[in-house]
């Protein structure tokens, strides 16, 4: 059964932090796919070639399906995966986050590095903010020209996702509806148009709320 919503990170962004003489700089974006993931990674790896370690997680899937994370060199299990955890724990999916390190001399310990690595995950995603995104049916209104501005106007002032609009013998406007409010909008519809609109229905897709 697929996720109704999920939270994911508002914008990519990135946040220092130094812990005794050591400097921790998370970088964090929003991914749709390993791909992108892939890419973001190389990315920052490329940009931060001199550091001491670019640890790395992502959480893929609206229900968290793939979950990876990488030490990339620190002692096991305490960079890529108190990394992870934070993302998981926040309940944050399609993200990928770097945390360079750039070793100041001072070992932390494996207690510290857990703190370390988990700590500037989680002040970055203070700072960078969340969205959430839910489930939409696609859907695309068809209507003549004369009730067409009145009904994209009453879309667009009621807070529905009007993806495009396009004008040839009628006017056909794309939009988002979330699921369980199909039944109430076709009711809407029917009543705004005097039954002249055709709903169309398409496939589902996400979006912001």
């Amino acid at each position: 059964m697929p996720q109704d919503a999920y939270l994911t990170l508002a914008r990519e962004g990135s946040h220092e932090t130094e812990i005794n003489r050591s400097r921790f700089l998370c970088t964090l974006a929003p991914v749709a796919d390993e791909d992108e993931a892939q890419a973001f990674l190389a990315r920052v790896r490329a940009a931060h070639a001199d550091a001491s370690h670019n640890c790395w997680a992502y959480v893929l899937g609206a229900d968290a399906s793939v979950q990876k994370a990488s030490d990339d060199g620190e002692p096991g299990g305490t960079a890529g995966v108190p990394m992870l955890q934070m993302l998981t724990r926040r309940e944050l999916r399609y993200v990928a986050a770097v945390v360079t390190r750039y070793y100041g001399g001072v070992k932390l310990g494996a207690g510290g590095l857990i703190r370390a690595y988990g700590g500037v995950v989680g002040e970055t995603l203070d700072r960078l903010g969340t969205v959430t995104r839910r489930r939409y049916r696609l859907a695309t209104v068809t209507i003549d020209h004369q009730r067409a501005g009145k009904i994209e106007n009453d879309l667009r002032s009621t807070g529905r996702s009007v993806r495009e609009v396009r004008y040839g013998e009628r006017v056909s406007i794309d939009l988002g509806i979330p699921g369980t409010e199909l039944d109430a909008f076709r009711a809407w519809l029917a009543d705004a148009t005097a039954g002249t609109a055709e709903l169309t229905l398409g496939g589902e897709a996400y979006g912001e709320v």
